[in-house]
Parts: structure tokens; sequence; C-alpha cells
């Protein structure tokens, strides 16, 4: 009986002593311990400080949403993480398994304003306003969470090859130039490209999710 006693005197001293290492090792291994995401593209010259530079960011645009109403990116994602994707309505392979993924994201964050989605049409000569409004309202977009954009082709395409690198082969935003690409991708706040994630696998978009979290937690340390 005094060994038994001795046994369970030394077994509450241990766990008194682990518990505060467990805990540690929570928390250590939790949100407290997130590690930054990659920031992806080239690093850039800073004007008028030679030999300085920083990361390649997403250039300010102007286009038309959905809703009609003017898109101008340095006030509509001015402090915002978002999600962007290139497609176009009339796609019948993989814009409606894209959509749909970008509709889980609208879901997931409905309740975050600092997180938006943002889809570029590449064909904008047949996404309309009133075309892009129709694809809205058929998926359930919300456009205080997400809108679908179109304007100058020219403009559109040389974003997606010079601003998010959605395009290997270089072309002119012509009439026989088309971009189409499965990529979702991840913009900061800071307008830097922080992950390319497959707009059509269900797993890589939960990825994208758990990511988004992460992102927010770099900010929240800052």
């Amino acid at each position: 009986m005094a060994k038994l006693k001795r046994v369970n005197q030394v077994l509450i001293l241990l766990g008194i002593l682990l518990v505060p290492s467990i805990f540690y090792l929570v928390i250590s291994s939790g949100e407290n311990n997130y590690e930054k995401l990659t920031i992806f593209g080239p690093r850039e010259p800073v004007a008028g400080s030679p030999g300085d530079t920083l990361y390649h960011s997403i250039p300010e645009f102007t286009l038309t949403s959905h809703t009609g109403k003017e898109f101008n990116s340095a006030t509509a994602l001015k402090d915002k993480i978002f999600v962007a994707e290139f497609f176009f309505a009339t796609c019948p392979t993989i814009c409606p398994k894209m959509t749909m993924q970008m509709k889980r994201l609208q879901e997931k964050f409905k309740d975050e304003p600092e997180i938006v989605l943002v889809s570029f049409t590449v064909d904008p000569a047949r996404d309309t306003v009133a075309a892009l409004e129709a694809y809205a309202s058929q998926y359930g977009v919300d456009a205080s969470k997400w809108n679908l954009l179109t304007g100058d082709k020219k403009v559109i395409y040389d974003l997606a090859r010079h601003g998010f690198f959605l395009a290997a082969m270089d072309g002119d935003g012509g009439e026989h130039d088309f971009i189409h690409s499965e990529k979702l991708v991840l913009i900061d706040k800071d307008k830097r490209i922080r992950g390319y994630y497959d707009g059509t696998d269900y797993e890589n978009v939960n990825e994208l999710m758990d990511e988004i979290l992460v992102l927010k937690w770099e900010y929240k340390k800052k």
C-alpha cells in the first residue's frame, strides 16, 4: 500500500511538472508560431533610392464592376487581403468549378470585411456589365464581398501577365490574344502576391483558406 501511495505521489508530481511544458508546446505550435507566407515575384528598384528594392506589387487599376459601378483598386482594395481569379462567363470547363470555389471563400469569410474577392473577365467583349450581372445572380455573388470586373482588354491582360504573372507567353491584349488559368491568387494588404492555388481543387482551396488565416495573423502581429 505504501509503495502504491509513493507511485501516486510521483505521478502527481510529474503531472504538476509536465502541465506547464505541455501548455507551452500548445501555445508555441499554435497561432503564436505562425510562419510568414512566401512573397512571390521579383524584387523591384525603389525610385530615388539606388540599391534598394521592394517585392513586386499589383499595380493600381480602374475597371467596372458587375454592379455597373467604377472599381478603383486604390480605394476598393485599400487595406484588404484579396483573392483574384481570371475567368469568363461562357466558359464551359474550369470556370464554373472556380466560381464554386470562390463562392466557398465568400461564405467562409462573409463576416470579415478585410477579405474580399475579385474576378477579372478575360473576355470583356462578351462579358458586359449586364452579362456579369446575370452571372453574379446565377451564382449568388455578394457585391459587398465579391466583384466581377470587366473593362479594357489590354488593361486586364496586362494585369494578368505583368501584375499577377498568370501567363508565360507574351501578348498584346488584342483580338486574338487569350489567357485562361485555373489559378486563384492570394494578395496581401501591401498588394504583394502570397500564394497560387488550383481553383478547381477542393483541397487546394482549403489550403488557401488556411493561408488566409495565416496572413491575417501576420498582419495582426504587426
